[in-house]
């Protein structure tokens, strides 16, 4: 370590309003506005500090759109010797960072038309799903590609039957387990690309998160086709088109994903109506995938077009 670095890291952190930010943008992701309204400073200040702290590695950030949020870079990820210096200054006992904490863990009405992105207690993502789930007549399901049943047991309650495919026999036996003792619903090892399903057996097909691991995403797509009734809907959630190889690779992904027109193109060729097919989210977590949602309908025709 040279004398300059040590020093330019003292000055780094020896800024308190430097060390508020780190603080809080280690409890989790903020934008600008956001940090503004809780230290109750200026935006002008807080975005010359993240400069700072960014050019330095100790701040990273994430764009969607005109908006950016910020985060802490981990310890590990910190380069020498801001690393050393935050793990006493980090660790201070301070009312000040007390504040800045407590602050944050409010509720402002401020952040009316960000909620979506913020905890409060009960409101989760899961017990969203779970009443809108409730509220539906599901008919006959098939989740293809369901994994360990997860998805089936939240729509089981409000389905006439279910029944879960998947490649995997490690996964239909943990999806046995979860869902013993629910009569309407069927758990099968089975192929995608030729489902053991008679032609026009269900009202619903799901394929969520699946197909960026199957060879043949058309002949996938044909099979729930296949399975559909007349007036059958297919809802399906998958990667939107992206180039992050060394990730997907590492979860086994045949696919780099899909744009939204490809999709819909598929959708097509596989003989259904669709009605709408988009990117509709993006993961926080690096590499910060974005997701696609596709909604479709079989109409009255059957067969598939070529």
């Amino acid at each position: 370590m040279t004398i300059t670095a040590a020093v330019d890291a003292l000055n780094l952190l020896g800024d308190p309003t430097r060390v508020r930010l780190l603080a809080l943008l280690g409890e989790r992701e903020l934008t600008v506005a956001e940090l503004t309204r809780v230290l109750g400073l200026s935006q002008s200040r807080v975005s010359t500090h993240l400069g700072r702290l960014k050019e330095a590695g100790l701040v990273k950030d994430r764009r969607a759109g005109a908006q950016a949020w910020y985060v802490r870079a981990q310890p590990p990820e910190m380069p020498e010797p801001a690393r050393s210096l935050w793990a006493t200054v980090g660790t201070l006992d301070d009312p000040t960072l007390e504040g800045d904490r407590a602050r944050l863990r409010r509720w402002p009405e401020g952040l009316a038309g960000e909620m979506e992105r913020h905890y409060s207690p009960g409101r989760t993502w899961e017990a969203t799903a779970r009443a809108l789930a409730v509220s539906s007549d599901l008919g006959d399901v098939l989740d293809a590609g369901s994994g360990d049943g997860t998805v089936a047991e939240l729509l089981a309650p409000r389905a006439r039957r279910v029944v879960c495919v998947d490649r995997s026999e490690a996964m239909i036996a943990a999806a046995r387990r979860r869902l013993a003792g629910r009569a309407q619903v069927r758990c099968e090892v089975g192929d995608l690309a030729a489902l053991a399903e008679a032609d026009a057996s269900f009202d619903l097909a799901l394929c969520l998160n699946v197909l960026v691991h199957v060879e043949s995403p058309p002949r996938v797509l044909a099979e729930l086709q296949r399975v559909l009734r007349p007036g059958g809907r297919l809802t399906l959630v998958t990667l939107a088109a992206h180039r992050h190889a060394a990730a997907a690779a590492e979860w086994g992904h045949r696919h780099l994903g899909f744009a939204p027109r490809a999709l819909a193109r598929l959708l097509a060729r596989a003989g259904l109506e669709v009605e709408s097919c988009a990117v509709t989210s993006q993961e926080r977590r690096a590499p910060q995938f974005e997701i696609v949602t596709a909604c479709a309908r079989k109409g009255a025709r059957k067969g598939v077009r070529s």
